[in-house]
């Protein structure tokens, strides 16, 4: 069931907002200081491209500069990002059969406004459910 929803998230909204990420994490590679910011969102098209079966998790060893950081992130590119999964979830959820994925656009928010200190998981793992 994961592959399909998968398949149907990657028409829908998964490839376009996967190229969002990758744009934000090649403006992010240009400069050598933010690029721990370009490998977070490449990290995230990833996810953005296949999410169902993964989740979130906060990791514990992260410190005061992913804190620094992400309020950075939120400044120069997650307020957009997020909009865009905003934007993209509402859209979805006009339908009957789009409000799985508009919830799992919902579901990708956090992690768009403070991508770092966070960990892609999959679901099944047991160290998904920290």
């Amino acid at each position: 069931m994961k592959f399909i929803l998968n398949i149907l998230w990657l028409v829908l909204s998964g490839f376009w907002l996967a190229i969002g990420y990758v744009v934000a994490g090649l403006i992010c590679c240009i400069l050598i200081i933010t690029i721990p910011f370009g490998i977070a969102s490449f990290r995230i098209a990833g996810y953005a491209l296949w999410p169902f079966g993964r989740t979130t998790v906060e990791r514990h060893d992260a410190g005061a500069g992913s804190a620094i950081g992400n309020v950075i992130w939120i400044i120069f590119a997650g307020w957009w990002l997020a909009l865009g999964h905003i934007i993209t979830g509402l859209v979805l959820c006009v339908t009957i059969i789009g409000i799985p994925f508009g919830i799992a656009n919902f579901k990708m928010i956090p992690i768009s406004l403070m991508p770092l200190g966070r960990e892609i998981v999959p679901t099944d793992q047991p160290f998904a459910t920290r």
